[in-house]
């Protein structure tokens, strides 16, 4: 576990790496990495109201709306008060910021930019394993045997706002929902921003960043 408590969160489009650069983060910094994704299967697999409720949304493959996917995060947010952590995920609308300002507000925030041909092309090729939540890309990183999942051998689909007439529309929406969320964060002074087409060459300056908040418990050559 890191030595310093620090919250984080890490900011991005669909398609912009950000899970990404939140596994190097949690493996260079011993953070606990909370991905909304995760943390909403979860609670899809455990039941009750809220999964239930959410469940509705996820089966026809649309966004869970704030006040269902801000009650799950809160609540797994709770159970760690005095805790490091690192948010993937969220918060993605200002509502879910001034939720989580309630448990407690981010110490450092990094914002991802990426262009949108980019974000477009990478979205585009994108399937899912819908159980786990793994993520292959089918021009860099396909799946052993196409269409099925590496570990399970289960079927991938397309999530119906990673089609490519959707796509668009998606990104559109995001950024308009973030835009406040992103001005709040740089209005504290909390928010770094960082841009590039390329995860491999945005991780150095991310890395760098973190290491004058807290010591790595891995160096930046074993990712």
């Amino acid at each position: 576990m890191a030595s310093k408590v620090l919250r984080a969160v890490v900011l991005g489009p669909p398609g912009s790496g950000k899970g990404t650069v939140c596994e190097r983060i949690a493996r260079s910094f011993g953070l606990q990495r909370l991905s909304s994704g995760r943390v909403l299967r979860e609670s899809l697999r455990a039941g009750g109201e809220v999964g239930v409720l959410a469940k509705q949304y996820v089966e026809r493959g649309l966004l869970v709306p704030d006040h269902v996917i801000t009650r799950v995060v809160t609540a797994e947010l709770e159970k760690r008060q005095g805790q490091a952590w690192l948010l993937d995920g969220f918060p993605r609308t200002l509502g879910q910021a001034k939720a989580l300002d309630r448990i407690c507000e981010p110490d450092l925030v990094i914002s991802l930019h990426v262009p949108f041909e980019t974000l477009k092309d990478r979205l585009s090729a994108r399937w899912v394993h819908p159980a786990s939540g793994r993520v292959y890309n089918m021009d860099f990183n396909p799946p052993h045997v196409h269409g099925l999942d590496d570990l399970t051998g289960e079927p991938l689909v397309q999530r119906e706002d990673d089609r490519p007439e959707a796509v668009a529309a998606r990104l559109r929406k995001y950024k308009d929902a973030v835009k406040p969320v992103i001005e709040l964060y740089r209005s504290r002074g909390v928010l770094h921003s960082f841009s590039g087409t390329e995860t491999n060459k945005i991780w150095p300056y991310v890395y760098a960043l973190l290491c004058h908040r807290i010591p790595p418990v891995h160096a930046e050559e074993e990712n």
